[in-house]
């Protein structure tokens, strides 16, 4: 059996988040700053929030009659005792027979074209453990996005305008930056493990180092980018968030509604349409939080039965990291041209290269991994060296004029040489007309 190393990876990010976040709160208020520690309590208390309702929503505990979870929930403990009970199960497995087990068929990566189909017996134990870990790993991602992602922009914005770095400051956002990759990591790892569920997967070390750099130096370069936008152009701040947050909230509603499928109605036997209705809501907040940071590797898919979409769609992913990148040097531009006095011992143009070098790496690392590192690479129908030949090819082809107008063009520059010419040949022939009459007259 496996050890549950990502749930306490998750509960020890957590904890140490929200404890750092109280004590920089609690600084604040003796600083005198009331408007910085209200919004550090926000991005601390809301996700926590947040956690604690989606681990009852997957452990079904409400419909299960567990009031004493449900309280210690309600103290934002939920996922102290959630760890506990990992380990519990986990020490205790095997030492008693399992009266039941269940037989569950996955497939092998295939090999020279073949794949073969395994039989395991999951018993009970097992079976919560998994259930725990798919659970903490939505909880971290929720936590990431919603709580930390926000939190290390408005720390960063801080020590933007306060041109100071406390200690305490410094350690948060440390933590906060390793919750958000830990985070968009675990994002990818159910990606993976949602797609290819009839696989039998293993992720390697090498594809845990290559997702760890790329979501490093992507989630990095994008927060100092918003970060140092922010600090010139506060007004602008607010429409550069909301469309980028609304038309990534949307976008999967519009798609459902051009589908024409009738409405979800299996997420939950217990909920009303109500209540489904939320929880779609949730789930695309969920994802623009994600999309606004970084791309989300789960892509979210409302007329499909689990509500993602299972196909690789490498189109999308290179639209996504070039309009990306075209944003971020166009707020960098904007930065660079109203930057204050408090750059004026920084070298912007070194910065700005350096933030899109980092943006670049990114990009890089991301390219690694699917094609070298990704456990089901086997599977993709095509490469991503493919699929971003073909993208570009594609590109090239809307942005190159059509042929009509080419030709049309050329027939107008030929044009005048071709009027030339038949005023010469008319001439000539004007001449030759004129020569008999001028023959006649000389012979009379």
């Amino acid at each position: 059996m496996k050890f549950p190393g990502s749930v306490l990876v998750s509960l020890v990010l957590f904890v140490a988040e929200t404890a750092a976040a109280l004590c920089l709160s609690g600084s604040y208020r003796a600083a005198g700053d009331r408007m910085w520690q209200w919004l550090t309590l926000l991005f601390a208390l809301l996700p926590c929030a947040l956690v604690q309702l989606s681990l009852v929503f997957i452990h079904r505990d409400v419909s299960r009659d567990r009031p004493l979870v449900l309280l210690l929930h309600l103290l934002q403990l939920g996922p102290l005792v959630r760890c506990v009970e990992v380990f519990y199960i986990y020490f205790h497995a095997g030492r008693v027979e399992e009266p039941y087990v269940s037989i569950t068929k996955k497939r092998q990566m295939p090999k020279d074209g073949y794949s073969e189909e395994i039989e395991k017996e999951v018993g009970q134990a097992e079976g919560k453990l998994c259930t725990h870990r798919s659970a903490f790993s939505r909880a971290s991602v929720i936590q990431a996005f919603l709580g930390s992602a926000p939190q290390l922009t408005l720390q960063l914005y801080i020590c933007v305008l306060q041109q100071e770095i406390t200690a305490a400051r410094s350690v948060f956002m440390v933590l906060s930056l390793l919750s958000i990759v830990y985070g968009a990591l675990r994002c990818n790892i159910l990606a993976i493990k949602i797609k290819y569920d009839d696989y039998d997967v293993s992720v390697k070390p090498a594809a845990y180092l290559c997702i760890f750099m790329w979501r490093s130096f992507e989630i990095a370069t994008r927060v100092t980018v918003l970060v140092l936008f922010s600090s010139v152009l506060q007004i602008w701040t607010l429409p550069v968030v909301l469309v980028n947050f609304f038309g990534f909230f949307f976008y999967p509603w519009i798609l459902f509604w051009q589908s024409k499928c009738p409405f979800p109605e299996n997420i939950e036997k217990a909920l009303s349409r109500v209540g489904t209705t939320i929880v779609l809501c949730l789930l695309t907040f969920l994802y623009a939080g994600i999309n606004m940071f970084c791309w989300s590797a789960v892509q979210v898919k409302l007329n499909d039965p689990d509500l993602i979409n299972k196909s690789q769609n490498w189109y999308r992913l290179t639209v996504y990291y070039m309009l990306r990148f075209i944003e971020n040097a166009f707020l960098l531009l904007m930065w660079y041209i109203y930057k204050t006095d408090i750059y004026l011992y920084v070298c912007a143009p070194l910065l700005v290269l350096q933030l899109l070098i980092s943006y670049c790496m990114a990009v890089l690392f991301m390219l690694v991994f699917y094609q070298f590192c990704h456990p089901c690479k086997k599977l993709f129908s095509s490469s991503i060296s493919e699929g971003l030949l073909s993208c570009f090819k594609f590109l090239c082809f809307i942005c190159k004029p059509p042929k009509s107008t080419i030709l049309v063009d050329k027939a107008e520059v030929k044009s005048p040489e071709n009027t030339d010419e038949a005023w010469s040949s008319n001439k000539t022939i004007d001449s030759q007309k004129g020569n008999p009459h001028q023959s006649v007259s000389s012979n009379a």
